[in-house]
C-alpha cells in the first residue's frame, strides 16, 4: 500500500513543476497581466497568482478530493481526510511583476497541525526545493545541508518585512546584525530566501510576520537539512519566523526577539 504522506509529496511535485511551468509562460507575458493592489500597492496579486492556484487547487481535488486546501488566493476548503495543502501560487509576487528572478511556487502538506512535506519550486533558477518529515531535504536530486559552519559574522542573513509589522524594531534588528559584523540580504521571496538557508547560501533568515502558505514549506526544509527553527503557531494566519543554521540560531534569535522599547 502506498504511504499516504509519500503519494501527496509526489503529487505535490508534479503539481509544483506545472505551477512554475505556468508562472513562468506568465512572466514571460508579464506586460499583458492584469494586475490589483491588496492592502497597499506593495502587495499586489496578478491574473498569473489566482490562474496557477486555481491549476494547483483542481489537480489537488482531482487527485484528493478529501483534503483540504489552504491557498494565498483562493481561500480555504475544507476536508476530512487530516491533510491539508497550503498554497502560494507566487511567492514573491513584487519581483514577479517587476522581471526579477526571485520567485516561486510554493505547497506545504499538513497532517494535522504537523508539516510534513514541503516543495518551492524556482524556475528561473532551475531549482527545485524538496522537503519530507524525517526524510530529508533537497535541492533537485541533491541532499541539502545548512551551513554547519557559518556563524553570525561570516555570513549574509536573509530579512524580510511586510506591511503586516512596524518598521522600527525591523530596522534596528538590521542594525544589530551589521554591528555584530554580519550582512543582511533581501530578495522578496520569503520562501526563497527560507530553502536558501537550508541549502548553506543564507547563515539565517527573520520576518517579524509571516502568512503560513509563504513560510511552512521552507521551515520544513530548514529543520530536515539540519538546521533550526523558531515555532510557528499552529492552526494561525501568521507569526514570526526564524530560521538559522546551528551556530547562527541563538545569535540571531537575541538580536531579532530581543525586547525592543
Amino acid at each position: 500500500m502506498t504511504d499516504p504522506i509519500d503519494a501527496r509529496f509526489e503529487l505535490a511535485r508534479t503539481i509544483a513543476a506545472k505551477g512554475a511551468e505556468s508562472a513562468l509562460a506568465y512572466f514571460n507575458a508579464r506586460d499583458t497581466l492584469v494586475i490589483e493592489d491588496k492592502m497597499n500597492p506593495q502587495d499586489m496579486v496578478s491574473q498569473a497568482d489566482k490562474e496557477v492556484e486555481l491549476l494547483l487547487r483542481a489537480s489537488i481535488a482531482t487527485a484528493f478530493p478529501d483534503d483540504a486546501i489552504s491557498g494565498e488566493e483562493g481561500g480555504a476548503t475544507v476536508g476530512d481526510s487530516g491533510f491539508t495543502w497550503v498554497l502560494d501560487p507566487i511567492d514573491g509576487t513584487s519581483p514577479f511583476l517587476a522581471g526579477l528572478p526571485h520567485w516561486g511556487v510554493v505547497i506545504a502538506i499538513l497532517q494535522g497541525d504537523e508539516t510534513v512535506a514541503g516543495v518551492i519550486a524556482q524556475p528561473m533558477a532551475g531549482e527545485t526545493f524538496t522537503a519530507r518529515l524525517g526524510a530529508g531535504a533537497w535541492v533537485n536530486d541533491t541532499p541539502m545541508q545548512v551551513g554547519h559552519d557559518l556563524t553570525l559574522n561570516t555570513c549574509n542573513v536573509g530579512m524580510g518585512i511586510s506591511h503586516r509589522s512596524p518598521i522600527g524594531p525591523f530596522i534596528k534588528a538590521i542594525e544589530d546584525v551589521l554591528t555584530a559584523g554580519g550582512m543582511f540580504y533581501r530578495n522578496g521571496s520569503g520562501a526563497v530566501m527560507l530553502a536558501s538557508v537550508a541549502v548553506g547560501r543564507l547563515g539565517g533568515y527573520y520576518e517579524p510576520h509571516m502568512n503560513p502558505w509563504d513560510c511552512l514549506a521552507g521551515l520544513l526544509m530548514v529543520r530536515e537539512a539540519g538546521g533550526q527553527t523558531l515555532p510557528f503557531p499552529a492552526g494561525a494566519q501568521g507569526g514570526t519566523v526564524l530560521a538559522a543554521a546551528p551556530r547562527v540560531f541563538l545569535p540571531l534569535h537575541s538580536i531579532c526577539l530581543q525586547r525592543r522599547d
